[in-house]
């Protein structure tokens, strides 16, 4: 499905490099399987920043970064999410504009990342998806790929080491499930609790997460995630608890029952 991949890491990001350090034990190996690297000045959430001609010439392209929170817990992270922007534009991008997200691919690295810190015994981090957010905005399927959360974390090589091997066996493993179900999904926080457990034990592959914070939620919303996703879906998953008031919950389910979308609460999801 996909030949040509391309890993992309600011130089100021000791996240996004430290990754990418541990990926050049791979070099040799991945320049025959047409992956490449590229180091970038400044944010690589700023399209500005990045040579879209040359993305242009990839079939997929992950990029390797921090991750920081406000919140008072800095817990360890691992964690993956499509770039895009819904209401508040961060980094670059614009409003109400998505990234093409494959949710066959994310899934895959998903699982490879699981047993990867399971194998190598990477202890005191947690693997979460996060809901779609920031730039940047380009034309190509792609993903972020972060270690999260404070400035130790992001230069932990133990970290980097796990994510490099996770990516490289996803990379020459990857392959289209055509039994796999795919779906979008809607409401809940940042991390993803709900979403994160259907990821992991259940045969749903998840593209785009509309987080419930963007409330109101818009048929807009709804159609981008869907377009952008690569694959067709097959159905919406709700975090129902997660979409917010009785009000809210009905405006998302007209949308998507006037557009003769399928949907399932994430609780129905075996």
């Amino acid at each position: 499905m996909f030949k040509k991949y391309l890993i992309i890491a600011s130089k100021q990001d000791l996240a996004g490099m430290n990754i990418l350090t541990q990926f050049f034990q791979y070099i040799d190996e991945f320049q025959n399987k047409n992956v490449k690297f590229e180091t970038v000045d400044g944010s690589i959430l700023d399209e500005g920043n990045l040579d879209l001609e040359k993305i242009n010439n990839f079939d997929f392209v992950v990029f390797a970064s921090k991750h920081s929170t406000s919140s008072t817990e800095k817990q360890k992270t691992i964690s993956i999410h499509a770039p895009g922007n819904f209401r508040e534009v961060w980094g670059g991008g614009k409003q109400g504009k998505l990234g093409i997200s494959s949710a066959l691919f994310n899934k895959h690295l998903f699982e490879n990342l699981e047993q990867q810190i399971q194998d190598l015994d990477l202890r005191g981090y947690k693997l979460t998806l996060e809901v779609t957010h920031h730039g940047p905005l380009i034309n190509k399927p792609c993903l972020f790929l972060e270690i999260g959360s404070t400035e130790i974390d992001w230069k932990d090589k133990r970290a980097g080491f796990v994510i490099a091997n996770a990516l490289k066996k996803a990379i020459d493993t990857f392959e289209e499930n055509k039994y796999r179900e795919i779906a979008v999904a809607i409401g809940g926080p940042h991390y993803c609790p709900s979403f994160n457990k259907i990821q992991s034990n259940s045969n749903v592959a998840i593209s785009h997460i509309i987080p419930g914070y963007v409330s109101p939620i818009t048929e807009e919303f709804i159609e981008e995630a869907i377009e952008k996703t690569l694959e067709e879906i097959d159905f919406v998953i709700l975090d129902w608890k997660g979409l917010g008031n009785s009000e809210q919950r009905d405006k998302v389910v007209e949308i998507l029952n006037k557009n003769y979308i399928q949907w399932k609460r994430a609780s129905e999801i075996n």
